[in-house]
């Protein structure tokens, strides 16, 4: 499973490290809209699609109430975080993709794969705290080099709901 999750991270930073830079830069009272910005907002978008499909799942799939309380979480955590993102990024031009990066899709079909056993619990947990960990990478980087007060403040608000989630799935909560 280390391997795995490994693999996940690596995955998810090369996916990040090539959106596209050359989208056409907003502009507005927070400041220009940079590449960063831009990436973080899409890769964060995606994230969020991702954990909301994840967390449905769970709440239908997932062998342990703990799981499928944590699945219910995500959900709810992740369309707020991802309803006031999707605003801001409207606001401000920045294009967002429409679905999860493939590598997320493939992941929750392999994990979906093995529904209503207790590997899929695992797998769940597993999977879901390499994607958080991709995640808080990915504010970090935001934080560290994004240029927009507003996308740097959205970046700022996401990560203790996302180390939350993380010391959730991570921190043994579910894992007896």
């Amino acid at each position: 499973m280390r391997a795995a999750r490994t693999a996940m991270i690596t995955v998810s930073a090369l996916c990040l490290a090539v959106a596209p830079a050359g989208l056409a830069h907003a502009q507005d009272a927070g400041g220009t809209v940079s590449a960063a910005d831009e990436t973080f907002a899409a890769g964060a978008h995606q994230s969020n699609l991702a954990e909301i499909a994840a967390g449905e799942d769970a709440e239908k799939n997932a062998t342990t109430e703990c799981v499928q309380h944590v699945g219910a979480a995500l959900v709810r955590d992740h369309t707020r975080l991802d309803r006031s993102l999707t605003a801001l990024a409207e606001r401000l031009g920045i294009p967002l993709p429409d679905a999860p990066t493939e590598e997320q899709r493939r992941q929750l079909e392999e994990v979906r794969a093995l529904a209503g056993t207790p590997e899929y619990d695992e797998a769940w947990l597993t999977v879901q705290a390499a994607a958080h960990e991709a995640t808080l990478a990915l504010i970090d980087e935001e934080l560290e080099t994004g240029t927009n007060a507003e996308v740097k403040a959205a970046a700022e608000a996401a990560r203790p709901v996302v180390a939350a989630h993380l010391e959730m799935v991570e921190g043994g909560v579910c894992r007896h």
